[in-house]
């Protein structure tokens, strides 16, 4: 019964959002009313805003634009919203917010194990509908995006806490995993320790820059074809790591 969405090229009218600046927000609806309702609220709200009135339409944006947040309605012609979810989810966790007239608890129940991150009823209030959003932008904020990465024979999946060398899993601390997934998804960008301590530990951890190093040494003890010659983890003098993929 499922079938592929096609990522068909974006029409030339909807290659530039609407008007409004900051947080990407695409809102999937095929009810007009709705659609101009809730865009006019967030674009007032400071976001930018994209439509669409059909799951397949919804997906060619989605590839294009990369929005921060989906809000989607499952009742939608020819494919649902939860299809939509269910492709989206096969290698994003972009945060989605069902909007739905399905008031049942199974309802709510099933658009949540599809993965999306919050359910609506309709009606809604405006008001809460934004706020539900920006509660969900701020529990995203500085988490790494929560995608499948490939590079090379690596494949991390963040949704598993899984890493994979050569198809076979890489037994990884939770810090660990993390320093590895930040690498493979900024390829060939050189990293101070400082740095690394601020985007993976957090700015609030009680630890020092001999931390990263430690953690860069058991990495490579993984990683490396030949931990003493390095091809990988590349240590910059004076800079910090890089990771070439």
């Amino acid at each position: 019964m499922e079938q592929a969405l096609v990522d068909l090229r974006l029409p030339q009218s909807m290659e530039t959002p609407n008007r409004g600046g900051g947080t990407k927000l695409l809102i999937v609806d095929d009810e007009p009313v709705i659609v101009e309702t809730v865009e006019a609220k967030f674009r007032k709200e400071g976001f930018t805003t994209f439509t669409a009135d059909s799951a397949e339409e919804a997906m060619r944006l989605f590839k294009r634009i990369k929005p921060d947040l989906v809000i989607l309605d499952i009742m939608l012609p020819q494919r649902s919203g939860l299809d939509f979810c269910r492709a989206v989810r096969r290698d994003s966790a972009t945060p989605i917010i069902f909007v739905s007239a399905r008031a049942d608890e199974a309802d709510r129940i099933r658009g949540l194990e599809m993965g999306a991150d919050d359910y609506v009823v309709k009606p809604f209030n405006l008001s809460e509908l934004v706020a539900r959003v920006r509660a969900i932008l701020r529990r995203a904020t500085g988490e790494p995006p929560q995608e499948v990465v490939e590079r090379g024979n690596l494949r991390i999946d963040p949704r598993r806490h899984e890493a994979l060398m050569d198809s076979k899993v890489l037994n990884l601390s939770p810090k660990e995993f993390a320093l590895l997934y930040f690498f493979v998804r900024n390829v060939g960008q050189v990293f101070s320790r400082e740095t690394l301590l601020d985007r993976v530990w957090g700015k609030d951890a009680y630890v020092n820059a001999r931390t990263v190093d430690v953690h860069v040494r058991w990495l490579r003890a993984r990683i490396e074809p030949d931990p003493e010659n390095h091809t990988r983890l590349l240590t910059v003098r004076g800079v910090g790591y890089k990771f070439t993929g």
